[in-house]
């Protein structure tokens, strides 16, 4: 199986479980891994038969924004499976991340794999 990744999507949403973070809009850091077969694309340089990783890219940012979250394990629950039912993925593993979220840690996040 092949793969192509994303990495660093960053997406402003509102998450949090304190009262004032619904109020405002976070930073979350995406990574993706979509589990794929690319050679049918890669053979006849097709766009078609790719994955398209700007769409996904763009899904995924619309999604959040127009969301709000208390906790990132439901935004990588939801990214996962927004990715599996949209686009011609199998598996997926991603990592949600929240930069800032406590003070003296560089980030915080989570990491999920997830197929069909």
């Amino acid at each position: 199986m092949d793969l192509v990744f994303i990495t660093g999507l960053e997406v402003e949403t509102t998450i949090g479980v304190y009262d004032w973070e619904q109020n405002i809009n976070q930073s979350l850091i995406i990574d993706l891994e979509l589990s794929c077969d690319i050679r049918d694309a890669a053979r006849n340089d097709d766009l078609s038969k790719a994955i398209d990783y700007a769409d996904i890219s763009n899904r995924i940012s619309q999604y959040l924004q127009e969301s709000h979250f208390q906790l990132i394990e439901t935004v990588a629950e939801r990214i996962a499976e927004l990715v599996l039912s949209e686009f011609n993925i199998k598996e997926v593993s991603l990592s949600v991340s929240k930069p800032q979220a406590i003070e003296n840690a560089k980030n915080v996040g989570v990491k999920i794999t997830r197929s069909v």
